[in-house]
């Protein structure tokens, strides 16, 4: 018998800008965007592509979520191979409730905007916070609605000036991080679109985290809110920024080491077992302190303070699909014989509440 020896067929090599995945980083991206030039929205969808890039998720386990507004618009620039539902104004936190308990495999991420969420939407917002559905919430917080002239916003803070100067706001604003830490969210964050390596770094450990996990994003309005007078402004916001905490994140499957002096630095582990690395600057913060956190946005609020970092962190909660004790199986994959009660099991199920 004669053995004939082939050569091996020859392997590709890998894209050394490939991630663990091996994609590269133009798979993460959506269409070009038309908002506005400069608009930070845009700064917010770079950090996105890079985040989900870098953490190597399958664009087509996504689920993208948004309602009304420019930054509802924003889902249609980063992953075109992700699902995508654009809802009515306002109700975008209701239909991501849906969706994570009908394919809970997906790792659902909503952007939404200060009306979006704090004015029309504000009540399904607040629903979803306290039933902790695992979501990746993105706040697109500009002041204004952009879509209609640049009025004021729900979360303009008091004393904001309108384009022109004419018009000063007189109403309190809603802090939406205050609320979702009332509310029971274990994952509140606050930072600024321009700050970009912090907010990358504040959507990986999002993309981590396993339930509602609230990104309030300052991100000016370029033509409505960028002028003197704005405190939702790229000058006021860059002048006025103030971290909690130098923010670094390690992923579950990268050998997880931290180098820190003795009493400066904070290790959270996420429930996967990543980690974010919080090393103190100027502020003893705690942010596993939860009235501490309540305190320090009120504080905020009255002084017209940025602060950004991770506010308030508890990784204890148990997330709405483990609460409903729901199969493994996503409910959508699932053959209408399996979701569907027979009529006897209707019957006992009626008989119970008699």
């Amino acid at each position: 018998m004669t053995t004939v020896m082939t050569d091996p067929l020859p392997t590709a090599p890998r894209d050394p800008k490939a991630n663990r995945l091996g994609l590269v980083l133009k798979e993460y991206q959506g269409a070009e965007s038309t908002l506005c030039a400069g608009c930070g929205h845009d700064a917010i969808t770079s950090s996105i592509v890079k985040a989900f890039f870098e953490m190597g998720v399958e664009p087509y386990r996504v689920a993208k979520l948004s309602g009304i507004g420019c930054s509802s618009k924003t889902t249609n620039y980063f992953m075109g191979q992700a699902h995508g539902i654009n809802s009515v104004h306002g109700r975008m936190a209701a239909v991501a409730t849906g969706a994570s308990l009908a394919n809970r495999v997906l790792v659902s991420i909503g952007i939404s905007g200060d009306g979006d969420t704090a004015s029309i939407g504000l009540s399904h917002f607040l629903h979803m916070v306290r039933r902790n559905v695992p979501i990746i919430y993105v706040i697109e917080n500009n002041g204004c609605y952009g879509l209609t002239k640049g009025q004021f916003s729900a979360t303009a803070d008091r004393g904001s000036v309108k384009k022109g100067g004419l018009v000063v706001n007189q109403s309190l604003p809603i802090d939406c991080c205050a609320l979702a830490i009332q509310m029971g969210c274990g994952f509140v964050a606050r930072t600024f679109s321009g700050d970009t390596k912090q907010v990358r770094t504040l959507l990986k450990a999002a993309i981590a985290y396993r339930g509602t996990a609230v990104l309030d994003i300052v991100s000016p309005c370029v033509t409505f809110n960028n002028h003197e007078g704005s405190t939702k402004s790229v000058a006021y916001a860059r002048e006025n920024e103030d971290p909690l905490h130098e923010i670094g994140f390690v992923p579950h499957y990268e050998q997880i080491t931290v180098e820190y002096d003795s009493g400066t630095t904070k290790v959270v582990e996420m429930p996967d077992g990543s980690t974010i690395t919080l090393s103190k600057l100027d502020h003893d913060y705690d942010s596993h302190d939860r009235i501490r956190a309540l305190a320090l946005l009120d504080k905020a609020r009255e002084e017209l303070l940025f602060y950004t970092g991770l506010i308030y962190y508890n990784g204890a909660m148990a997330p709405l699909d483990q609460q409903m004790n729901l199969v493994d199986e996503p409910l959508a994959t699932l053959p209408e014989s399996r979701v569907r009660p027979s009529r006897e099991t209707l019957a006992e199920i009626m008989e119970s509440f008699q």
